[in-house]
């Protein structure tokens, strides 16, 4: 039987963050799961106008979302909500839930994940957005399903 490992403490610098693209967002990890013995994942994302994800739910981690700037609306319990720069939101695993930009300007968020492993999914997703022509969205919905991410309809 293994021990985990306990993470040693970190600074990581403004710049010293992993910028990843994905789904039109760009997304700046500052914690990474490397870096917190898997504990956790903390990560700046930046949505364009009109961009968020569909409506979801993890069955891995909880999420936890403070907007920064810009313009956010959260959705659950199958409403849609107006949430100013301020708010703070969570979104524990098996809640479908979504986010989205309803402004003309960039959406920012700090946003946690807990156990870690989003990143690694974000980026197995970046991967498949960098190839040539439009992503492979049943690829993208397998490699959700990898990490125990599911879509739901709007119904």
């Amino acid at each position: 039987m293994s021990t985990p490992s306990t993470p040693s403490a970190c600074v990581v610098p403004p710049s010293g963050g992993k910028v990843i693209r994905a789904f039109g967002d760009e997304i700046t990890v500052h914690l990474s799961g490397e870096d917190t013995g898997g504990k956790y994942t903390m990560f700046t994302d930046v949505t364009p106008p009109g961009g968020g994800p569909p409506p979801h739910h993890h069955l891995n981690e909880d999420e936890w979302f403070y907007v920064l700037e810009g313009r956010a609306e959260f959705f659950r319990d199958g409403v849609w909500t107006e949430a100013p720069v301020g708010t703070a939101a969570y979104m524990p695993r098996g809640v479908v839930h979504s986010f989205r930009n309803p402004g003309d300007k960039p959406l920012r968020m700090l946003v946690q994940t807990a156990p870690s492993g989003f990143e690694v999914f974000f980026a197995r997703c970046a991967e498949e957005f960098a190839k040539p022509g439009p992503p492979d969205m049943k690829r993208i919905v397998e490699i959700s399903a990898e990490y125990g991410i599911h879509y739901s309809q709007l119904g």
